[in-house]
């Protein structure tokens, strides 16, 4: 892991017994600014973490104001510090199954066994990147082989970049990395170019070379060339692809919650679902979303679940006031 490892131990715990007014499950940048939010607003949060982080691999984290440059796995360790420092407890766990209660809120069951009550649960688990079976592909993924061109392609500006076509968006992300470099060639692999993406291609000044990938290969430790199927070689400092990405979903999947045509729970914009009182934010329901945007969206839910709250507060003082009000109005005299 990468950073100070002094700030980890203030916030990991096993405890898991007891209930919360939120369990926050992820600990990425969305949940845990969520959970920040809300533990200042002097709510008992917990926070269930499988520490397996979507950028884990990648070294910097980029296009964050304050943290541009900075280890993303420092970014968590410090925001794990800080939702410490006011109440929220860190669970090191998997979510098995997230399930209504009897008595209102959410049982939320860990693998293992244990199991947490809440009022209201925020998902913030992420997705999952779905990479092609191409040699050399995984083990520089998020090192030399890149998805978002807003994250990495100023590391790779005016350098040789190669858009592997494996996905429907490929052709446009190729014509997008164009604006860091002029020597993008885009290989369509298993997504050939229509006449007018080549057209696109070739008004733009992206290269492509015909053909499939048959491995990426390294040299000192660094990515140094795109191997063809039919021999050729493509030098290239950066691969960029566009992974298959599926939501981190399965745990919550029994509770119904409506989703768009591609899959991804629907939220109104503060992060509700079609659930009363369970709320996403980032990826799981934004595969578009970078560390910064999950971290305003969680922020944004932890606003309104906050307001939420005390409007629900309210109503049971307010019935429990007009009932102490009945039971103590003195009795006519007959």
């Amino acid at each position: 892991m990468t950073g100070a490892n002094n700030t980890t131990t203030t916030t990991d715990t096993t405890d898991s017994r007891g209930a919360y007014d939120v369990i926050v499950i992820g600990g990425g940048a969305g949940g845990l600014n969520a959970a920040l939010v809300l533990a200042r607003a002097r709510r008992t949060v917990a926070v269930v973490d499988a520490g397996e982080p979507r950028n884990a691999p990648s070294a910097h984290m980029h296009s964050f104001l304050s943290r541009d440059g900075v280890p993303p796995l420092t970014v968590l360790e410090v925001g794990r510090a800080e939702i410490a420092r006011y109440g929220a407890v860190r669970i090191d766990g998997r979510v098995e199954q997230v399930e209504p209660a009897g008595t209102g809120g959410y049982l939320v069951r860990l693998e293992g066994g244990a199991t947490l009550d809440a009022r209201h649960v925020v998902l913030a688990t992420g997705l999952h990147d779905e990479l092609p079976d191409i040699p050399g592909v995984r083990a520089m993924w998020g090192q030399d082989v890149h998805f978002c061109p807003y994250c990495h392609g100023y590391e790779v500006r005016d350098q040789p970049i190669v858009v592997l076509g494996v996905h429907p968006a490929s052709p446009g992300q190729a014509l997008l990395l164009r604006q860091w470099s002029s020597r993008v060639t885009y290989v369509p692999h298993d997504r050939p170019l229509t006449e007018e993406e080549r057209e696109r291609m070739d008004a733009r000044g992206v290269e492509v070379a015909e053909g499939t990938v048959s491995a990426l290969l390294a040299k000192d430790g660094r990515l140094h060339t795109v191997e063809l199927a039919d021999g050729r070689s493509l030098e290239c400092a950066g691969v960029f692809l566009f992974p298959r990405m599926t939501p981190n979903d399965g745990a919550f999947a029994g509770l119904g919650c409506e989703k768009d045509e591609q899959g991804w729970l629907v939220t109104d914009r503060a992060g509700r679902t079609s659930r009363p009182g369970l709320w996403a934010v980032g990826n799981v329901i934004d595969p578009r979303a970078q560390a910064v945007t999950a971290a305003g969206m969680g922020a944004a839910a932890a606003f309104a679940l906050n307001h939420d709250l005390v409007d629900e507060e309210i109503e049971r003082d307010l019935a429990a006031h007009r009932a102490a009000g009945r039971s103590a109005a003195p009795v006519a005299a007959s």
